[in-house]
Parts: structure tokens; sequence; C-alpha cells
């Protein structure tokens, strides 16, 4: 689901909610499924994170909550064309995961909100939902298939 200021994305994963509350919270992981250069997390409300692309650069965000096995959030700056590398009002999105059993495996549950509060134009926000929109489908994707073979 997909309004003008959130992302919502909705996926089960055959994996148990531990294995995924894994991949989603450790550096070593995060850099292999979501970013493809390596991550960095300091996991506790307040600690910096960072993840690397090859093609994109690297995108700061902080630590919101960590709530395990059940909820992970952090405010992140993907948005190149905004003033600054740091999280800050106008230049960042909340990410929150939720997750919960389902048979033996995890219902995981994101969504990404604030788009209407972003600096810019309409226009901008407007690219900016719709390239995150895009990104989720791929990134969750992406984290189930991961999670579906990685040993942890």
């Amino acid at each position: 689901m997909t309004t003008t200021d959130r992302i919502e994305r909705e996926i089960v994963i055959s994996a148990p909610v531990e294995r995924v509350w894994t991949l989603l919270t450790e550096a070593e992981h995060v850099g292999r499924w979501f970013g493809d250069a390596g991550a960095e997390i300091d996991l506790k409300p307040g600690g910096a994170m960072t993840v690397r692309w090859n093609e994109y650069g690297s995108s700061k965000a902080r630590v919101v909550a960590v709530e395990p096995p059940e909820r992970f959030s952090y405010r992140w700056a993907p948005f190149k064309d905004l003033s600054g590398d740091e999280p800050a009002d106008g230049n960042s999105t909340l990410v929150e995961f939720t997750l919960a059993a389902e048979g033996g495996g995890t219902r995981l549950r994101v969504v990404e909100s604030g788009f209407d509060a972003l600096e810019g134009s309409d226009a901008d926000r407007a690219k900016f939902l719709a390239g995150n929109t895009e990104g989720w489908q791929m990134e969750t994707d992406e984290l189930r298939e991961y999670a579906e073979k990685v040993a942890v």
C-alpha cells in the first residue's frame, strides 16, 4: 500500500522470527541483503547506522527502536538530492519493521513514512516515494531469498 506519505509492504518469509530479526539487525547480514558493500549498526536507540552500496554510495541512519524480536526502526537519509548526510528533519524518513511468527515462518511488515515532511518540491517528494516503493519491493524480496538460504 502506498499513499503520498508512506509505503507499506508485508511479506511472509519461510524462516523463524529469530533468524529474520538477526538478518535485519546485524551489520554482517544487512550489508549483504540490503546493501551490497557492507553496513555498520550500533544496535541501540540513538545508535548510528550506515548502509553502503557499490552503485549508490552510502546512506546514514539513526536507530529509533530495538524491541527484539518484534520491532526495529530507524530514521534514515537516503535522499542524495537533499542537504545533509545525517538524518534530520526535512531529509529523512522513518523505517519500521515488525515481525510476527506465522506457522513456521515470519510475517514481516515494513512501513516507511514521512515523505510529506521532506524538503523540496512535490515532484521531488513524489520521486523519492516512487523510488523507495520500488526499492522496498526489491529489498524485501532479497531479504526473503537471503533468509531462506542463509544459516545463522
